[in-house]
């Protein structure tokens, strides 16, 4: 619920026609959801524009409109106009002014890997104790992060918002709209190289996160990141620093950790067991940040180890499905150098009767390493698995190398699609019940069609 002067105030916007203190329901920049009495804001993207659809929303019912243009509409007088420069600016703007009505926690979670288990992990942590407002899926950039914002009512207790950035500018950006409280860094990997360049480009982009903090302004990270290790011990009273890890000291630290049946058990602090319903013993990283900012806001180990050991891992992330009779590992979700190789080392752990087959797609936004980076993985996968299907351009230069280590022709295929892919699996390779199979792949291969069998 925003005053039209409100709006006026955050965005800078100038009233064209209605009421400066009329009260307006709500705001909403989706035309196929948008409900009678809410503003609409037109935005404007590459391949859309919302100033297409106000006629639509008026006979909705729309109470106001939040837009570029206004030109050649012939708007009815009832009708609130604003007019703004940039309507992505003014979403950001409107979220920035409706998050700073509320005095809750925020927890704002970044990083290269890890970002969207970590920020669901937090959630289903807090949830134990109030309502908690989060991301849906992965809603974390300069538009899905404020509209999460945007969300925000009374009745909410906590906020656990993702950020997400492939440019820089964008994690200050959106920081600065979400003024957290507690700021948590996963780590820091080759991830977005293609605008980002390096590790050190990644690095200055994450750690942005942490120049806008409000009021405790608390950070956590990953001690065990080799980057994020110097900013932990330049820690100082005014932005107390908390660490989590393993192979590092932290102030939440795991160890006896143990894989079995689809299942990791860990002990933190020497004291306090855990257990987690995965295969990939990588995800402890996820869950010790959980039990940081757990910790933190006053729960105790025993709340945490409850409610961890019935999270249930988002789709896309390392989840064992069965279909048709063969045993997927879906890790469709992304993919870069650094989650290949945990999914690997994941898949090199497991026992398994039959043959390991990994079906893995192009790693994408890595710049000018891209084919370095795609020649790297290729030890990983022969000491990881027995078959490799590969989809797409980059990802066949991952199949050369994986051929000039030794694999016989039969052990490697490349297809242009994630169909052909699974074609191929079916009709050729013909895995049987015994078989482990791995599917991961940058988001834009739609790795996903290879389970559709």
């Amino acid at each position: 619920m925003f005053k039209v002067n409100e709006i006026i105030r955050a965005t800078g916007g100038k009233l064209l026609q209605g009421n400066p203190e009329a009260r307006l329901k709500g705001v909403s920049c989706d035309s196929r959801k948008f409900a009678a009495g809410e503003t609409f804001l037109a935005l404007r993207g590459s391949n859309f524009d919302g100033h297409n659809f106000i006629p639509a929303v008026l006979n909705k019912g729309a109470s106001g409109i939040i837009a570029q243009r206004f030109t050649g509409l012939g708007l009815p007088k009832n009708i609130v106009c604003v007019q703004v420069k940039d309507t992505t600016l003014a979403l950001g703007d409107l979220a920035r002014f409706h998050r700073q009505r509320f005095n809750l926690p925020v927890i704002a979670v970044t990083g290269s890997n890890g970002k969207t288990t970590t920020k669901e992990m937090v959630a289903w942590v807090l949830t134990a104790r109030g309502n908690v407002l989060k991301n849906e899926g992965t809603q974390n950039n300069q538009i899905g992060l404020p509209q999460t914002l945007l969300r925000l009512k009374k009745s909410d207790d906590f906020a656990v918002v993702e950020i997400g950035t492939n440019h820089f500018g964008e994690v200050d950006y959106l920081a600065k709209i979400a003024s957290a409280n507690i700021g948590l860094i996963t780590n820091i990997g080759p991830s977005h190289l293609e605008f980002l360049k390096n590790l050190k480009g990644v690095f200055r982009e994450k750690t942005a996160l942490l120049n806008n903090l409000s009021a405790p302004a608390l950070t956590v990270l990953n001690a065990d990141d080799a980057l994020l290790r110097p900013v932990i011990r330049r820690q100082n009273n005014r932005r107390p620093v908390f660490s989590y890890g393993i192979k590092e000291k932290a102030d939440f630290f795991a160890s006896a950790i143990k894989c079995k049946n689809q299942q990791v058990r860990f002990t933190v602090n020497r004291k306090f067991d855990f257990l987690l319903s995965t295969c990939g013993s990588y995800n402890v990283y996820n869950a010790l940040a959980a039990i940081s900012v757990g910790r933190l806001l006053g729960f105790a180990y025993s709340e945490l180890a409850d409610r961890l050991k019935s999270f249930k891992f988002p789709y896309g992330r390392l989840r064992f499905v069965e279909i048709s009779r063969i045993k997927f590992i879906d890790d469709t979700y992304n993919s870069n150098p650094l989650s290949l190789g945990c999914a690997l080392e994941t898949l090199a752990s497991l026992d398994c009767k039959g043959r390991k087959i990994l079906v893995m797609g192009d790693m994408r936004e890595l710049g000018e390493k891209k084919e370095l980076l795609h020649r790297q993985i290729a030890g990983s996968i022969t000491n990881s698995c027995d078959l490799l299907i590969t989809v797409g351009e980059l990802a066949r230069i991952t199949a050369d190398a994986v051929r000039k280590r030794g694999w016989k022709k039969e052990q490697v295929y490349s297809c242009a699609s994630a169909g052909q892919a699974r074609d191929l699996l079916l009709k050729k390779i013909l895995p049987a019940s015994c078989d482990l199979v791995l599917v991961k792949g940058s988001r834009s291969m739609k790795m996903e069609e290879v389970l559709k069998v």
